[in-house]
């Protein structure tokens, strides 16, 4: 009589249990949050001027979305972190274009693989171009340590390339890009994402080929979370069969804006000689006036290449380029002093970006109101008129920049009430501010900084 009431309670206790498990969804929703941890690269996650951004950013929104909860995403130092923070239980999923290894699995449970990365050998272009595998084996080599290039290298000497030797870089210190840039490494393996937004850090840095094997790319989702992982598995196999995926894919590319490698070289090469003389006033005249400084210094540069000495025909000067008549209505009375300039130019744009309609959501607003400060005002809303007319979105930058340059042909500009307008120059204007901004994102530790600043999508849990 007692072994079977002690089986019983054993079954209620067991049956009890059960009944109050809670699922990682369900706790997830009780929550209200969804944790993913990352890292900061343009590939994954970066803060732009606006707000965060890269894929993993684009996609972890998605899936929140899709739960019905927000998104807490965060990043830390690398992979080894982004383990511990799944091994605590601090985070929900690690995402950050990663391969599932021995190390992960012992956190967290792989998803399946939303793409396919092809595997590059790049080299510096005045060095040896590298064709086959074979010719790694007698090479200079660097690799990040524990990354996903050191399990390909791995692989590589496990099956075909037994000579194979490499140099470790430690997971905080340079981009192996940066290595092969400087001569100290020969090659390096990067994959194809990575070098459509570093090859414009390092303009010299070329491909040699592409290697057999490319690299899976998937979440890693926190262990014994079984529910939580089918769905994310159904989150990218819809966002696959409807080619949304194909499309995030390109859209976060580093390619989407054709960078002229010239132009790329000069810009590093000023940002490392000329902007720390004037990074300060940058920081502090948009701290003053609620902007972005990076967007503030990327006008600067488009405009004088931050020199104080530069002048235009039309007498335009100093390093925002600024007319007498602007100088005089920002309060300043000496062009050519630097601090001067980039205060006047910071107070210019904050009230053209007042003049921007409030409900004009972002980065529409941002780049309608850069339009305006290169073209003025009155021109904008001449086109925004015209947008409107032509049954586009007048808030809408994308439709905008279309009709800007017809403010140019009389047969439009005969109608709009500030007349003609040079409207293909803020275009140009626009895209190539778009252009700095983002090298000025993608210098090498401007993310991680920026992402204490800002509450939100940058804190991690607790903080």
């Amino acid at each position: 009589m007692r072994a079977f009431t002690l089986a019983a309670v054993f079954v209620l206790l067991v049956a009890g249990c059960g009944r109050f498990h809670t699922s990682a969804l369900d706790e997830i929703r009780q929550r209200g949050e969804l944790r993913v941890v990352t890292v900061n690269l343009p590939t994954c996650y970066y803060l732009g001027a606006q707000a965060p951004e890269g894929l993993e950013y684009e996609l972890a929104s998605q899936f929140a979305a899709q739960l019905g909860v927000r998104l807490n995403m965060y990043p830390v130092a690398n992979e080894r972190a982004m383990q511990a923070e799944l091994e605590a239980k601090r985070a929900d999923i690690a995402a950050a274009s990663l391969t599932s290894t021995k190390e992960w699995e012992r956190v967290g449970t792989a998803a399946a693989a939303y793409t396919l990365i092809p595997q590059l050998v790049v080299y510096a272009h005045n060095g040896v171009r590298p064709r086959d595998t074979l010719q790694l084996e007698s090479a200079r080599i660097a690799v990040r340590a524990g990354s996903p290039q050191e399990w390909v290298l791995e692989h590589l000497k496990a099956t075909v390339a037994p000579h194979l030797t490499w140099v470790e870089t430690a997971p905080s210190s340079a981009d192996p890009m940066e290595d092969v840039d400087s001569g100290q490494a020969d090659y390096a393996i990067s994959d194809a994402r990575e070098y459509s937004f570093a090859h414009h850090l390092y303009p010299n840095v070329l491909v040699g080929f592409s290697l057999p094997q490319e690299r899976p790319a998937q979440w890693i989702v926190r262990r014994g979370a079984v529910d939580l992982l089918t769905a994310v598995n159904s989150f990218f196999s819809v966002l696959t069969t409807s080619g949304k995926l194909a499309q995030l894919l390109q859209d976060s590319s580093g390619d989407i804006r054709s960078f002229a490698y010239e132009e790329s070289r000069e810009f590093q090469a000023n940002a490392a000689a000329r902007l720390p003389l004037y990074r300060a006033w940058f920081e502090q005249a948009a701290a003053q006036f609620g902007l972005d400084w990076r967007l503030l210094a990327a006008i600067g540069y488009q405009e004088s290449k931050w020199d104080p000495h530069a002048q235009s025909a039309d007498g335009a000067l100093g390093v925002m380029m600024l007319t007498a008549d602007t100088a005089q209505a920002m309060g300043i009375k000496d062009r050519s002093n630097p601090q001067q300039s980039i205060y006047a130019g910071a107070r210019y744009l904050a009230q053209v970006r007042q003049m921007t309609p409030e409900r004009v959501a972002e980065p529409d607003r941002t780049w309608l109101t850069v339009a305006a400060y290169n073209v003025g005002f009155g021109h904008l809303e001449d086109a925004r008129i015209l947008t409107q007319a032509q049954g586009k979105n007048p808030d809408s930058w994308t439709d905008v920049r279309e009709r800007l340059p017809l403010l140019a042909q009389e047969r439009w500009y005969a109608r709009a009430k500030r007349g003609y307008a040079r409207g293909w120059e803020p275009v140009q204007f626009v895209d190539r501010i778009q252009r700095y901004l983002t090298l000025l994102e993608w210098q090498p530790g401007e993310a991680a900084p920026a992402a204490l600043e800002h509450g939100g999508a940058g804190a991690g849990p607790g903080s």
